[in-house]
């Protein structure tokens, strides 16, 4: 019985490929010429994989058809203390003979005695790679041999290596190496790939190795050249990264070629920020935006997720479905993203229902907004602990983090000015370098505490060495969010980190601020930064002087509800208090109004 994609498959082929059920293969071969001409002839006829399965008997356990770039495997029982006794062959029709990520997941996962994968082209065989579990420092790894020929492949002694690996695996409690090492590949600016590893360190993806291409213009088919590319594939074995994460976004097209190519995992840039804001988000609102985002952006390139469908995989971007529906998965994505954003914009009417409430209580709002990882959430927690308001209940702090978007939801927590008004102090995801078009779009809903502010403090990491290129990025998404005519303060942050140079550069290059230097880790110039924020708030609130009966005591307590109590006096005639007051809760208690206080 031939398992799989049989669909379309003519009956004569079918019974070619179970007579593959009546080859022995020699106990001590990992496989016969008989073998590879029956599956290769097959798969070159039909364009799909082909798949068998041997046991250490020698006979043929299963054979399946895939598609061009998948196959399925066979369902197997695995044990800690030795391998699965099944070793499994199948052919690649795109040419490449080199094992892909998921072929190595599945050897791993699987505990396979090997995995072999045959390169065919019209001319024949292009080659054959072999991979075997290895054992390292007491975890569960693989090692590759190839490309070799078939008489090479014939004579490999395979026993030998299992063996090795079951007398470890009896020995002790051997783990699972899940981890992912990463190349990282660029053409932009050597500035850039230096973020990208900030950003695989804030996915907990260690690097390896980067590769940096200067080109002008990217390629078609493989964004870096097919040169490049095969060059490529040797440092990622060398360096034994089962992870390449390119710099640019990538085109399914180009995902696809360079996984074949390199028979390993391909992400980009915007593939990765998804990532950590899946891990990072927390609430529905902003789970729902990341899902909106993934689903926009996958839904152009389903293309480049050919050779890790349908087979074992892990880690970043492997959920996806198989090539052969991708119509119907299209439709699914359209209608997934239609329902989310019915239920964002309800997310969205509430916010601005909360909104609406705020303004009518008069509260000034303060948005701090900046790149990412550049001390907002540092400079919110201090200046909510140094200049809390009065009334304000005790909350939990916001996470921060020396790592990239530490922060994805945005928080709002009210403040005293030195005039004794009461602000709201709201802290927003950070934006990047590159920053996805359809991540900004999705979180337009939270970023509308922006751009509904007051007053906007971008926050900066004057340290840093592309403090230029960060400050120009978060421009760039204020324009995108039409905040051009905002009062905008430039908070240069870590100055304590700073050169005085650097410090000077600033002021002369940003001089159309209000710039105010700050150190939010040392409590540097917080005092300075609060009188530039008081300064520039619109004075909507009005401090006044109520004398109240005790008769009417009830309005006594709505002022302490509504409004910022400065003092309070019990005189004969009534209670006599000075407060910070809206027009709307000043209207309400006109008939006890004495005068207005000016600040």
């Amino acid at each position: 019985m031939i398992k799989g994609n049989i669909e379309g498959v003519r009956e004569h082929i079918l019974k070619d490929l179970e007579s593959l059920y009546n080859i022995k293969v020699e106990k001590s071969q990992l496989l016969n010429q008989e073998i590879i001409d029956g599956i290769c002839n097959v798969s070159y006829q039909i364009n799909r994989e082909i798949n068998v399965a041997i046991d250490r008997k020698g006979n043929v356990i299963e054979v399946s058809i895939g598609d061009s770039s998948t196959v399925q495997l066979p369902i197997l029982n695995t044990s800690d203390k030795k391998l699965a006794g099944i070793r499994i062959v199948h052919t690649h029709p795109s040419g490449f003979s080199n094992l892909s990520s998921v072929d190595i997941s599945a050897l791993i996962k699987l505990k396979l005695d090997a995995i072999l994968a045959i390169g065919i082209t019209e001319n024949g065989i292009n080659g054959l790679h072999v991979g075997f579990c290895t054992i390292e420092d007491g975890t569960l790894s693989h090692e590759q041999i190839g490309p070799l020929n078939i008489e090479q492949t014939e004579n490999l002694n395979f026993l030998s290596r299992i063996e090795l690996v079951e007398t470890e695996l009896r020995k002790r409690i051997i783990l699972e190496n899940d981890d992912e090492v990463a190349i990282l590949v660029g053409i932009d600016t050597q500035e850039s790939l230096v973020e990208l590893g900030e950003l695989a360190r804030a996915c907990n993806i260690r690097v390896a190795d980067v590769l940096f291409q200067k080109k002008s213009r990217p390629d078609n088919i493989f964004f870096i050249g097919s040169g490049k590319a095969r060059s490529l594939s040797l440092l990622q074995q060398v360096k034994g990264a089962n992870l390449l994460i390119f710099d640019e976004e990538l085109s399914g097209v180009q995902i696809k070629n360079l996984e074949l190519v390199t028979g390993c995992k391909v992400i980009d840039r915007t593939t990765l920020i998804l990532e950590i804001f899946a891990r990072r988000a927390k609430t529905r609102e902003s789970k729902i935006q990341v899902e909106l985002a993934q689903l926009k952006y996958r839904s152009h390139r389903l293309i480049g997720l050919g050779s890790l469908m349908s087979r074992i995989g892990g880690g970043i971007g492997t959920k996806g479905p198989g090539e052969k529906k991708l119509e119907i998965d299209r439709r699914r994505i359209k209608e997934a993203i239609f329902d989310l954003k019915q239920e964002l914009e309800k997310i969205r009417k509430n916010r601005s229902i909360q909104r609406e409430r705020r303004v009518e209580s008069g509260i000034p709002k303060i948005s701090l907004a900046g790149y990412t990882n550049a001390g907002k959430s540092s400079l919110r927690n201090k200046l909510v602990d140094l200049y809390p308001a009065e009334n304000n209940i005790k909350k939990e702090e916001v996470f921060a983090e020396d790592l990239l978007f530490a922060t994805l939801e945005t928080t709002t927590r009210t403040i005293s000015l030195p005039d004794k008004r009461i602000a709201s102090l709201a802290d927003t995801v950070g934006f990047v370098r590159k920053l996805p078009h359809d991540l900004i779009e999705a979180f337009k809903s939270t970023l509308e505490e922006v751009i509904f502010s007051d007053l906007i403090i971008h926050v900066v990491d004057s340290s840093s060495d592309t403090v230029h290129e960060q400050i120009k990025a978060v421009e760039h998404v204020f324009f995108e969010l039409g905040m051009a005519d905002k009062t905008i303060i430039l908070a240069l942050n870590k100055i304590d980190l700073t050169s005085e140079e650097t410090l000077i550069s600033l002021r002369t290059d940003y001089s159309h601020y209000e710039i105010v230097e700050i150190s939010a880790q040392n409590n540097l110039n917080l005092d300075l930064l609060l009188e530039s924020m008081t300064k520039h708030l619109p004075k909507t609130m009005k401090t006044c002087e109520f004398l109240i009966p005790y008769s009417e005591t009830s309005f006594a307590a709505f002022l302490h509800r509504n409004s910022n109590i400065i003092s309070e006096e019990f005189q004969p005639e009534g209670n006599k208090i000075v407060a910070t007051v809206n027009e709307e809760v000043l209207a309400k208690c006109k008939k006890f109004f004495l005068n207005e206080i000016s600040n």
